[in-house]
């Protein structure tokens, strides 16, 4: 066959023009480019937010449950530690409490009275709360030698130490393993049980009272966490975590921050591109204060962030769901805990101990706090710690947020449609003059 130019070497034949790899190059980053913006657009973008304590982290282990990878037991050995950690650091603010409400000469009494009825426990509940004070809180004598090898009836225990859980939980599960028999007296006697209705005061986490009726089985040398237990377990989260679950062909992003209020200038790092925010409010916390701040209330405090969160410009295209999360303890705090009793909440006009009264009215507090009125679809009261419940909350949360989110990109493929139309008609009339 002819050719219609000159012979080329070898080398120039080999090498294209600068031009023509540049232009390669372009269309590949291109390519790239597209893609990636065609994958971010088919992911749905979820924050929780929230102030500390409200249940932020629950919601997320309950997605884990749901939609993710089963625990291994390299998870249930740090929920194990986490646990027993926790029941340790429930003891600690209860015996203090107990001192500061002066009930050290009732459990006195009481102990008096267990001996005159027959009651022949190797402890009194007032022996109990003397070891726990000395080596829990005062800590006045050495800590008991505990490990993992060192459990009643010789065995090995099988949650152990987990690195994963932190030196500080690992010494307090080590602690519950040396005294969990005196806390298990002290928590069934009459007198914490009164310190235990007043525990606004120092900030116990309320469902930890299923751990403090179950010392006999946490404790066991075979005890491995229940499902149950790893919602309840408190782990503080201090650092940004993000989960990924792919359900329904829908890639789904979750990202949870801590709720704390030294922890905050990190969520600002997670608002570009967010699809919808879950906003969890703990409704049970009417009646307590700030960890950070005794002075400001909880309730208080996560109105004043939901009105910031919510007419927060990064999140004007955003769906916004409300979570009233803690309804199980919120209905039985109601019973001896009066809503309008509260300073700030003086204003409730409701009946007492009206759970659905209740909820109302903090409701539309929330709503309150709106410039855009937000649909009674958008809020669900919730318990974050119950599985079934947290299934249809999540499912309708998510099906609300895809049919949110889709309207969204309709309207605005409509805008730019519309912006196009006008430049094209703009154009043609130029050319026509």
């Amino acid at each position: 066959m002819g050719c219609c130019c000159g012979a080329s070497s070898p080398d120039e034949v080999a090498t294209p023009s600068p031009s023509v790899g540049a232009s390669v190059e372009s269309r590949t980053i291109d390519n790239q480019l597209k893609r990636m913006r065609h994958e971010e657009e088919g992911k749905i973008k979820m924050l929780l937010l929230g102030a500390g304590e409200s249940g932020k982290s629950t919601i997320l282990k309950q997605m884990r449950l749901l939609y993710g990878t089963e625990l291994s037991d390299d998870d249930l050995r740090m929920y194990g530690v986490v646990v027993r950690s926790n029941i340790v650091v429930a003891t600690r603010k209860l015996c203090g409490h107990l001192r500061n409400l002066g009930l050290e000469e009732e459990l006195d009494r009481e102990s008096r009275k267990d001996l005159e009825d027959g009651d022949h426990r190797a402890m009194t509940c007032r022996q109990a709360y003397d070891e726990l004070m000395a080596y829990l809180v005062e800590f006045t004598v050495p800590p008991k030698e505990m490990g993992a090898s060192n459990v009643e009836g010789g065995g090995t225990d099988w949650v152990g130490q987990s690195p994963r859980a932190g030196m500080s939980a690992n010494n307090d599960a080590k602690h519950f393993l040396a005294h969990h028999e005196s806390i298990r007296i002290l928590c069934q006697s009459k007198t914490m049980k009164q310190v235990w209705a007043k525990r606004a005061a120092v900030n116990v986490v309320d469902s930890h009272k299923e751990f403090l009726n179950d010392i006999p089985r946490i404790a066991s040398p075979d005890y491995k966490p229940t499902t149950q237990d790893v919602l309840i377990a408190r782990v503080r989260t201090t650092q940004v975590v993000k989960e990924r679950y792919r359900i329904d062909g829908i890639d789904f992003e979750m990202y949870d921050v801590g709720g704390q209020r030294s922890q905050r200038r990190k969520w600002i790092d997670c608002f570009d591109q967010v699809t919808a925010v879950i906003f969890v409010v703990a409704l049970s916390e009417y009646d307590q204060t700030l960890a950070e701040d005794k002075r400001i209330n909880r309730m208080v405090e996560a109105l004043t962030l939901f009105r910031h969160v919510s007419n927060h410009r990064a999140f004007e295209n955003s769906s916004i769901v409300l979570l009233m999360n803690k309804m199980d303890i919120f209905r039985e705090k109601i019973m001896y805990s009066d809503i309008a009793a509260q300073r700030e909440f003086s204003d409730y006009a409701g009946p007492t101990k009206d759970f659905n009264h209740g909820v109302a009215y903090f409701v539309q507090k929330f709503k309150n706090c709106l410039v855009d009125e937000l649909d009674d679809s958008f809020i669900h009261v919730t318990c974050a710690t119950d599985t079934n419940n947290m299934e249809v909350v999540l499912d309708s949360a998510r099906a609300i947020i895809m049919t949110d989110n889709l309207k969204r990109r309709r309207d605005s493929l409509k805008y730019t449609n519309r912006g196009t139309l006008k430049k094209s008609q703009r154009d043609l009339a130029a050319q026509a003059s």
